[in-house]
Formats: structure tokens, C-alpha cells, sequence
């Protein structure tokens, strides 16, 4: 007769110490691997950004360029190194990296002032559109012109001065910038009779002139002025100009004060395109402000 043995029952093989060891074992086991499968997600998605970034303008751009380059050096080399510089610098124009160096020397010229001291917060435009949907009206501030309102919304709280807002309509398709900015900040709860509107200038030297001309009608003459950091430069030398000794306060910062390196930094991108454009455009008006 073959005689069959009987397993003991779970609990009497492992002690309760050993089962919840064997629990948190389990436990960890799933964790590592969700961690794992969430890192692999991670870096899918980050190889489709890089290979988006050579597929799609700008990026390819520079892969066509550099085809062409290939296909000249059969031919003729002096030429296609010609074209092989060209492409490398469009391609540095093109990313992050360039772009956040270029723009960040201009943003860390001023920092946040630590004492707010003045009579009149002025906001400089940065663009508006003009017929599209907004909550009280049509016609919708651009992304740095609505940080710099926003901006100064914040310092008008804190500080119960009045906001003088500068910008006019630049191009025939564009919104009248102190118009539509009138109008958000009294949907932000800016009382009217703490908002000037100057809504006639096209550029930062009209800004100057034109504040400096309304300020002097309303007995105001120590402006804080609200503007984009990479733009204060410019902006410091033109208010000066016109007579005025305004106190800088920085905002719509773009690049980061710590600069990373990693992938993305050296891939094409259309941001970057804008961000290096935004800061060669502002190193030549600087450029002409000082001559």
C-alpha cells in the first residue's frame, strides 16, 4: 500500500515574520517593474521627439542640406565645404542649446528688483491678434505680451499703483495691443481708473517717448517697468532716452538659469529657431540703441 503524506496547512510551514517578508518581496518585485516599463515608455518617447526632430522643419532642413553636401563632394569639394559650414551654423541657429545661451545672456542683466519703488507700473506690448474669441471681447494678447500683463496684474495687488499699458496696432491684421490689454486687465479686477492705455506705438522707442509724454500728463514720473527679460536691455536704454529713470522688473523669462545637457539640447527645433531669432534681433537693437 502506497501511503500518501498530507502538505501542512500554509500557516504552519511559514510564520507570519516570513509571510509578510515574502508580501513585501512581492510588493517590490511589481514596483521594480513597473519602474522598469515606465522608464522603457520614457525613452520611447523621447527617441520619437529626437527622430521628429531631423523629420519634420527645421531639422530636415539640415538633413537635406547635408545631402546636398554629399552629392557636391563628388563633384566639387571646395563648394560643398562651403555648404557643409553653412548647414553647421543653421544647424547650431537651430537648437536649444544655442538658443538658451543667446537668449540668457540677455535675460540676466537684471534681476528682480528686492523694494518696488515708484508710481506707475508700465507694461510694454509684445504682440496681439485681432477678430478671435476671448471671455469678454475679441482680440487675444501673444504669449509674452499676456505673461507681462499678468505680471503686472500681480504687482498692481501688491502695491494699489496704477498700470499704464504701451502697444498699438502693429500690422494691419494685428489687435491694438493697450486696447485689448484695457479691457483683460479690467477682467482681472483693475479698476478703469487705474489703467492708462498708450496705444498708438509700433515699436520699443515709440513705447518710451509716448509714456514718458503720457506719464508727464498724469504727474507720474517714476515708472516700474514690466517687460520681458530679454527685452529689458533695449527697453532700459530707450525709457532712458526719453528722460525717464525706471525700475526694471523682468518677467516672461525663457531659458532656465541652470543649464542642463542632454539629447534634446542638440536636436533642431522650430522653439529654437525663435528663441535664437527673438535674441539676435535683440543684440542688434541693442546694437543700434547705443549708436
Amino acid at each position: 500500500m502506497v501511503a500518501f503524506m498530507v502538505p501542512p496547512p500554509i500557516s504552519s510551514v511559514y510564520t507570519a515574520a516570513e509571510a509578510s517578508s515574502a508580501w513585501a518581496w512581492s510588493a517590490a518585485h511589481g514596483t521594480i517593474q513597473t519602474a522598469i516599463l515606465h522608464n522603457e515608455v520614457n525613452e520611447l518617447i523621447y527617441f520619437i521627439k529626437f527622430l521628429y526632430s531631423f523629420v519634420l522643419p527645421p531639422g530636415l532642413f539640415v538633413v537635406l542640406l547635408l545631402g546636398l553636401t554629399v552629392w557636391l563632394w563628388r563633384r566639387n569639394r571646395r563648394p560643398a565645404l562651403t555648404l557643409l559650414g553653412v548647414t553647421f551654423l543653421l544647424y547650431l541657429s537651430m537648437t536649444p542649446l544655442v538658443g538658451d545661451l543667446l537668449i540668457g545672456g540677455l535675460e540676466r542683466q537684471y534681476d528682480k528688483p528686492e523694494l518696488l519703488q515708484g508710481d506707475v507700473i508700465v507694461v510694454l506690448g509684445g504682440g496681439a491678434s485681432s477678430g478671435n474669441p476671448d471671455i469678454d471681447g475679441e482680440g487675444n494678447m501673444y504669449g509674452p505680451a499676456a505673461n507681462r500683463l499678468l505680471t503686472a496684474v500681480r504687482l498692481h495687488r501688491q502695491t494699489g499703483l496704477p498700470v499704464l499699458f504701451s502697444g498699438g496696432r502693429v500690422f494691419a491684421d494685428s489687435g491694438n495691443e493697450a486696447d485689448i490689454a484695457k479691457r483683460q486687465l479690467m477682467g482681472l479686477g483693475v479698476p478703469e481708473s487705474d489703467i492708462l492705455a498708450e496705444n498708438r506705438s509700433l515699436n520699443t522707442e515709440q513705447n518710451a517717448v509716448n509714456t514718458a509724454a503720457l506719464m508727464k500728463s498724469h504727474g507720474l514720473s517714476h515708472p516700474i517697468l514690466v517687460t520681458s527679460a530679454f527685452h529689458m536691455p533695449r527697453a532700459m536704454i530707450r525709457f532712458k532716452d526719453s528722460g525717464l529713470a525706471p525700475l526694471a522688473y523682468p518677467t516672461d523669462f525663457i531659458a532656465s538659469r541652470e543649464i542642463l545637457l542632454y539629447p534634446a539640447k542638440f536636436t533642431p527645433s522650430p522653439g529654437a529657431v525663435n528663441t535664437a531669432g527673438t535674441a539676435l534681433k535683440e543684440y542688434l537693437g541693442l546694437l543700434a540703441a547705443r549708436f
